[in-house]
């Protein structure tokens, strides 16, 4: 079954550069790579589906710039439907990524991404209405995700939920996510929060699956990273794709953290989102 996706979401110009460690107040250091990629949590997931054979919309907003226009095309190669990408007058979002030895790091400017407003999201009713699942992060507004969220759990089209950066989307969103997946410190924010399948990603040591109050652990493979950055967001497109093909969230998972190591294995956000081959390898 080809599962079809739509996510609504942010969209973002990514810009990233390596270093040794970061740099202390006042203090200025040299790095030792730069690069750009197409990113956004909503744009990276949509890739992240399309990559494994799934029929993928996605809703959102760019500027009527060239970083918009690389975007939109870095969805066409990818095969994803960007019929309801609206270009507007505000500069496409844009995502500052410092990558060390140890971690990584992300400074958001939302630009376009603001724009995304409920009448916009409303223009692709039938299309949510339509799809196997829903796919909602932090990174846009709170009415447009809720309205999004409503549309979807009006019909028989799954919500999964992906809080990051957790904020006011969360209390607009939670109550009708049939799916939510949280990093360690996102479900430490989730509060009283129990929705009927809560994933927990633990990095390298994969992840937590709680269903109906018993709790399962997911192993991860062991990697040599590279770049984490976008690793969670393979995560997320891949387990949607698996949930709808299983119907079982455990096997879901167990894709999904391959997914997602395979990710950390390449550089950039979207490029490094694998198919279904490369999941086999890791």
């Amino acid at each position: 079954m080809t599962a079809h996706v739509v996510v609504v979401g942010s969209l973002n110009y990514d810009v990233t550069v390596w270093v040794p460690r970061r740099p202390r107040p006042d203090e200025t250091i040299h790095g030792t790579r730069v690069a750009e990629f197409a990113g956004g949590k909503g744009a990276n997931q949509a890739v992240a589906a399309a990559r494994l054979e799934a029929k993928v919309t996605m809703v959102g907003c760019v500027g009527t710039d060239r970083r918009g226009d690389f975007l939109l095309a870095e969805l066409d190669a990818a095969g994803v439907n960007h019929a309801n990408v609206a270009k507007v007058d505000t500069s496409t979002g844009i995502a500052l990524i410092t990558v060390d030895a140890d971690d990584v790091s992300i400074v958001v400017v939302a630009g376009a991404n603001g724009e995304l407003d409920r009448k916009r999201v409303e223009a692709a009713a039938d299309e949510i209405r339509s799809a196997d699942v829903l796919l909602l992060q932090g990174e846009v507004d709170a009415e447009a995700s809720r309205t999004a969220a409503v549309l979807a759990a009006a019909s028989s089209t799954a919500v999964v939920f992906n809080p990051a950066p957790f904020n006011e989307v969360a209390a607009q969103v939670l109550p009708l996510a049939d799916v939510v997946v949280v990093n360690r410190h996102e479900a430490a924010q989730l509060g009283d929060a129990e929705p009927p399948i809560l994933v927990t990603t633990l990095g390298a040591d994969g992840c937590e699956v709680r269903v109906n109050e018993e709790t399962t652990r997911v192993d991860a493979p062991e990697i040599e990273a590279i770049d984490p950055t976008g690793a969670g967001d393979a995560f997320v497109g891949a387990f949607a794709v698996a949930f709808i093909d299983t119907g079982d969230p455990i096997a879901a998972a167990a894709v999904a953290v391959r997914a997602g190591a395979a990710a950390a294995t390449r550089v950039g956000a979207q490029p490094g989102m694998p198919t279904w081959h490369e999941i086999d390898q890791v």
